[in-house]
């Protein structure tokens, strides 16, 4: 079987916690945004969909630079699987793999990228999840038809529950993987990375 991944960035979230948008907090010289896609591209994803809230425009803006699609999720203070909602119907049809990707974990390198897209063409019906030290990560690559479930369920983790036997851990050496910034207590550990 060929497989194809496309990835959905998650950039629509209220960033309550924060305080601020994340997606556009400077990490290494560039928004976190930036970040996230450098290291999508990096890995060889080619179709990439950013998804943003309506009020997103800055978000949009930084990352003008890259070959990405854009998609709003209208449903401001949703769960996430509203915007991977509004994610899927841009993402390329050919597509086998989705590979689900937050804005708030902006330090995964791409070869974590690669070794999960590896992952896929050896077990393309697998939800595959990176795992660093026993500690499950992001991103979460799923095979494009589980995602259909999101019609029946309410969230990914119930399409993650549904497909349980279909679960792959991959073990990858990258923190980047479990570090994410809901906090500005996390944000400072981050940048001190």
């Amino acid at each position: 079987m060929r497989t194809k991944v496309s990835a959905i960035l998650l950039a629509a979230g209220r960033s309550q916690r924060m305080g601020t948008p994340k997606p556009l907090l400077p990490i290494r010289g560039g928004p976190a945004v930036i970040r996230c896609l450098e290291s999508l591209r990096d890995s060889g994803v080619a179709d990439i969909v950013l998804v943003v809230s309506p009020e997103g425009g800055d978000i949009v803006k930084a990352a003008s630079g890259f070959a990405v699609r854009v998609a709003v999720n209208e449903q401001p203070g949703s769960d996430m699987a509203a915007s991977v909602k509004a994610g899927l119907v841009s993402i390329d049809r050919d597509a086998t793999g989705v590979l689900i990707c937050l804005c708030d974990h902006p330090l995964v390198r791409p070869e974590s990228l690669e070794s999960i897209l590896s992952a896929h063409t050896q077990k393309p019906d697998a939800i595959i999840i990176p795992l660093y030290n026993g500690r499950k990560g992001h991103p979460t690559l799923f095979p494009r038809f589980v995602l259909e479930d999101l019609g029946k369920v309410a969230t990914l983790r119930d399409v993650i529950d549904r497909h349980r036997a279909a679960i792959f851990t991959l073990d990858v050496d990258d923190e980047g993987v479990i570090l994410d910034m809901d906090t500005p207590e996390d944000y400072r550990r981050i940048v001190n990375r």
